[in-house]
């Protein structure tokens, strides 16, 4: 416990932990019956191309999501990029910025343009009410973000998609164990994407999935991520290669056996975040909906300055200082980022607002409740030492 602001790393004392702690550790599961599952691929000689294993990981990712269909693909980004070759999208797609970079990168690689829409300051997610405003004839589909696996205004967004005849997909790359009401993410829109990387709850070391009910569209992205190849392995267009290995699926089904401990963790840390820092001033717990379920792999803080004291970024420098790697997601937003800010510069107030004030906090099996307390800790040491810390940081 860090007893005067000498003791901070920052300014020179130890760090507080000998153990990097992250957010979004990956979650794996029991080491033993991975190897098991992968030593069943080798004995087969399937380890790609639907092998026996993404078929059980995609039936039981259409099962947790309620769909009919699960295209198991080797990563999110080009989940999102089959989805809209498999929609045949053209020209504008309008999407938040609050997002990571993924979700504008995988349309501008096929040639579309992103649009970005400012968003909802309670949420983060897109806001419908300025989604109409930005829709031409140019465009041709809107994506909404489950930020932090919140269901994005999903009827408002139907209601829009309807009205224009536009196609709506929704990135869910933080989806997985997480719902819209009692109904699970997945199964809304034309199609969601999840993603499966090493820092999701679910992790297959790479990977990413399509869900959907739709049964023509779920043909076609199955195609097209296996470089359009139809029956009697005859290509029907031209398609690309976003196949997921058998290893891959190994390693989501395992750590799919884990995502209700996973996912209990997550709460208990973020109910400990939330006591700890409450009542600091300038500090506020980013509450998700509880008539939502959600995986609460995303401890965030809202940092206002003017009322701290210390600027998030300060807090940041000062927790990683002391070996916590939080994270600032998603600032700079994809709109500040190459190439959009340059080609397509906008104006995004909340946007900008909203993600300059977030901070997310470790948490995961991997934590545990003494380290997420002493995180606190430190978050709130620094909140009551704020001018002291702001004074000497003026003066480095």
């Amino acid at each position: 416990m860090k007893k005067s602001v000498d003791d901070l790393a920052l300014f020179g004392g130890p760090m507080a932990f000998e153990k990097t702690l992250v957010v979004g550790k990956p979650s794996t599961g029991d080491r033993a019956k991975f190897y098991e599952r992968l030593e069943l691929a080798l004995d087969s000689g399937r380890l790609t191309s639907g092998g026996p294993l993404v078929k059980e990981f995609e039936a039981r990712i259409a099962d947790h999501a309620g769909t009919r269909h699960c295209v198991a693909t080797c990563n999110g980004t080009i989940a999102l990029e089959v989805m809209a070759r498999a929609a045949g999208l053209t020209g504008e797609v309008i999407m938040p910025s609050m997002t990571y970079v993924a979700t504008a990168h995988a349309m501008r690689y096929l040639g579309l343009t992103p649009v970005f829409c400012d968003l909802d300051p309670t949420t983060g997610c897109i806001d419908p009410e300025q989604v109409e405003n930005l829709i031409t004839d140019r465009t041709s589909a809107l994506v909404g973000v489950h930020l932090w696996g919140q269901p994005a205004a999903i009827q408002e967004l139907e209601k829009i998609a309807e009205v224009h005849s536009l196609t709506l997909f929704f990135d869910a790359a933080h989806g997985i164990g997480c719902s819209f009401g009692p109904k699970p993410l997945g199964g809304f829109g034309q199609a969601e994407m999840f993603s499966f990387h090493a820092a999701k709850v679910v992790t297959t070391f790479e990977g990413g999935a399509i869900v959907t009910d739709d049964d023509e569209f779920a043909q076609r992205a199955r195609y097209t991520h296996n470089f359009g190849w139809g029956e009697e392995h005859v290509t029907e267009f031209a398609g690309t290669n976003a196949k997921m290995s058998e290893a891959s699926a190994a390693m989501g089904l395992t750590s799919l056996d884990a995502l209700p401990a996973t996912i209990a963790a997550n709460r208990a840390h973020y109910e400990l975040y939330a006591g700890a820092l409450d009542g600091l001033p300038g500090l506020e717990m980013h509450r998700y909906d509880e008539e939502h379920r959600n995986s609460y792999q995303y401890n965030v803080v809202k940092v206002d300055e003017a009322e701290c004291g210390l600027s998030r970024d300060a807090i940041l420098g000062l927790l990683r200082a002391d070996n916590v790697l939080a994270q600032r997601y998603f600032s700079p937003c994809v709109h500040e980022c190459e190439p959009y800010r340059t080609e397509r510069p906008v104006s995004l107030p909340a946007t900008d607002a909203f993600s300059r004030r977030v901070l997310t906090l470790p948490t995961g099996p991997s934590v545990t409740s003494e380290q997420a307390a002493e995180v606190a800790a430190l978050v709130a040491f620094a909140v009551e030492h704020a001018p002291e810390i702001r004074r000497r940081l003026a003066t480095r």
